[in-house]
């Protein structure tokens, strides 16, 4: 009796044990796509949680200008405009929030001169990046008065006492997970009683 194996058997083994190893390469492929894409996923939106909590403590200290404006400049559903002391030196500085493609990006304009006024040019930054709310049609901000009313009409900026802030994160929105929904709010406290 031979104890060998035939070049059919061997062929067959081979065929076999190339299918078994193309079957793990596969997965494990896949299973380090898979958490590539979660692990960007995650730094995005921690990343969008920094920048909104940077955002609501900000938001929190809007004041006065230092040429005596009133704090709110302007509102908008996907920009807010209004003074706030940013960099606790004696000046208060402009802060624009505003989203530019799926960048969420703020705005910053030190007061020069004296009386001081303040420029039109801004240093900007990114506070988010992967942001689809206009993908969504997901307003970023959403204002309230005194009252808990929700202001509808943007020009009535000199009413806002509280604001949410939605922010949608996506690292690719034609891949799953589905996306994620962050939000905040802040009151205006210097602003509270008026």
């Amino acid at each position: 009796m031979n104890a060998g194996m035939t070049l059919i058997e061997t062929v067959v083994w081979i065929a076999l044990f190339t299918a078994a190893m193309m079957t793990i390469v596969t997965s494990v492929i896949y299973f380090y796509r898979t958490s590539d894409f979660a692990i960007e996923e995650a730094t995005a939106t921690v990343s969008a949680q920094k920048g909104m909590d940077l955002m609501v403590r900000t938001i929190r200290e809007a004041s006065y200008a230092s040429n005596g404006a009133y704090p709110v400049v302007s509102i908008a559903t996907s920009s807010f405009t209004f003074y706030s002391d940013i960099d606790t030196d004696p000046a208060i500085e402009r802060v624009h929030y505003y989203l530019s493609g799926d960048s969420l990006i703020e705005g910053v304009a030190d007061p020069a001169g004296d009386p001081p006024s303040y420029p039109g040019t801004e240093s900007t930054s990114s506070v988010a990046d992967d942001v689809r709310n206009n993908e969504q049609a997901l307003n970023l901000f959403t204002y309230y008065d005194a009252n808990g009313n929700q202001i509808t009409d943007m020009s009535q900026f000199g009413n806002v006492r509280f604001v949410t802030l939605n922010i949608v994160v996506d690292v690719d929105p034609n891949r799953t997970p589905t996306t994620t929904q962050l939000r905040s709010s802040a009151a205006l406290r210097n602003l509270i009683g008026q």
